[in-house]
């Protein structure tokens, strides 16, 4: 809806020696409760990982500033230029390898005996979570893996991007019908599901605690683990029960069509069904922060529908072949295109004077630059949307050499009023966003 001609709930009808106010009309303006003025749209944070690196040939890209010439991955992007910017020596300081790229893209800790840190997209949460029904919603398309990728590395621990603490990983939604339940099921049925579970819950924290004063310490990060995936519940429970005061109503309000029960079989369809999930719990502003796992860290998915051979994992070790390098890069550009059809989205939903692009900070990227050598520096990272006005998205900006993506962390971390000055090893922020 053109936003141009909506006008203020204090438009008076008047006449001479006469004033009539109005009742509540569509074409009214969403303004705060009791008379106040206009509520500016929330601001947004929205992650994306894409695993398993790129081929740097066809990512990177010639030239600074705005007159960049983009790239054969990139070219999804084209039109839309002006909305993201591609950000050049950014090093993971994660561990190595797939699982610790994985674990480090939104926390930018080198993990340790299973233990980590809140990742960068929960603690944004946990700063914004009372505004809304849910804090966060973390969204995936593989589920979790077991078994070893090395020493003191097990493959679970790339089954996630999120950790809500040091011991707790956030296990991403692959089921779109389960996924949606959860976030816009309501009314009576859901009140008397929440009160029934309420109780489950309660029994489950008392025996989880009595164990874990028994356990050994790795059994202990297990249960504290486990803990921290009740409390979520907890927290669900109590938003349906007792949800927040609405202090931005959206002005518009999308048709909510509930998934097909299952998995879809073909993965573009998986992909873009949770993606637009994704979108609606923004718009609907159901939540804030969105995570989205496009694969698992440790991808083996195959790209059949693309007429591709390889699974990713396999194709980002390519040893330089050439007929690897062309299907690496075309999983690349479709995972690219995911992110471009995500911010054409954002852009078409209104906001009044802007768009949920406008409101919102779209990072995309991978842990890993070239999968071949497990190469850690100068990622594949891209920045989108303009962040309610704090980003100046449309270049190519390249940093230093060295520069550390835990310092764009942090800097996005503070554009959304979270007093911190230092996070994972860093406490240098990037002022050219």
């Amino acid at each position: 809806m053109n936003q141009n001609w909506k006008i203020s709930r204090r438009t008076m009808l008047r006449g001479t020696g006469a004033a009539l106010a109005l009742p509540l009309l569509d074409v009214m303006k969403n303004e705060a409760l009791f008379g106040k003025e206009t509520v500016a749209p929330p601001m947004r944070m929205i992650s994306l990982f894409m695993p398993n690196g790129v081929n740097p040939a066809t990512w990177d890209v010639q030239g600074e500033g705005a007159d960049y010439q983009i790239s054969e991955s990139l070219e999804p992007l084209s039109g839309l230029r002006k909305h993201v910017s591609i950000l050049s020596n950014l090093d993971n300081t994660g561990a190595g390898g797939h699982v610790g790229a994985t674990s480090g893209f939104l926390s930018g800790i080198k993990m340790k005996n299973g233990v980590l840190g809140i990742s960068m997209d929960q603690l944004i949460a946990q700063h914004l979570g009372h505004k809304t029904r849910f804090p966060s919603i973390v969204l995936g398309t593989e589920p979790p893996r077991q078994g070893g990728a090395g020493p003191g590395l097990p493959i679970a621990y790339a089954n996630t991007v999120s950790w809500a603490s040091p011991n707790s990983r956030i296990s991403p939604e692959i089921n779109p019908q389960v996924a949606f339940d959860r976030l816009f099921r309501t009314g009576a049925n859901a009140e008397e599901e929440a009160r029934e579970l309420q109780s489950v819950v309660d029994l489950v924290l008392a025996d989880a605690k009595r164990l874990k004063n028994r356990a050994s310490k790795n059994d202990g990060h297990k249960i504290e683990e486990y803990l921290s995936s009740v409390r979520s519940v907890e927290k669900q429970i109590d938003s349906t029960l007792n949800p927040p005061a609405r202090e931005w109503i959206p002005p518009t309000t999308p048709e909510l069509i509930r998934p097909p029960a299952g998995i879809p079989v073909r993965r573009d369809e998986h992909v873009r069904m949770m993606m637009d999930l994704l979108i609606l719990a923004l718009q609907t502003d159901t939540t804030r922060v969105g995570t989205f796992m496009l694969a698992h860290g440790f991808s083996r998915c195959n790209f059949g529908f693309m007429g591709l051979k390889g699974d990713h994992h396999t194709i980002s070790h390519h040893k330089n072949q050439d007929d690897w390098l062309t299907e690496y890069t075309a999983v690349t550009k479709y995972y690219v295109s995911q992110y471009a059809y995500l911010m054409q989205r954002l852009q078409q939903i209104d906001e009044g004077d802007s768009n949920l692009l406008d409101n919102s900070i779209v990072l995309f990227g991978s842990g890993l630059k070239d999968g071949n050598g497990h190469v850690r520096s100068n990622l594949p990272i891209l920045l989108g949307g303009h962040g309610a006005g704090t980003l100046n998205p449309g270049r190519h900006i390249k940093f230093a050499a060295g520069t550390v993506l835990p310092d764009l962390h942090l800097s996005l971390i503070q554009r959304f009023g979270v007093d911190l000055d230092t996070w994972a090893d860093s406490s240098h922020t990037l002022a050219n966003l």
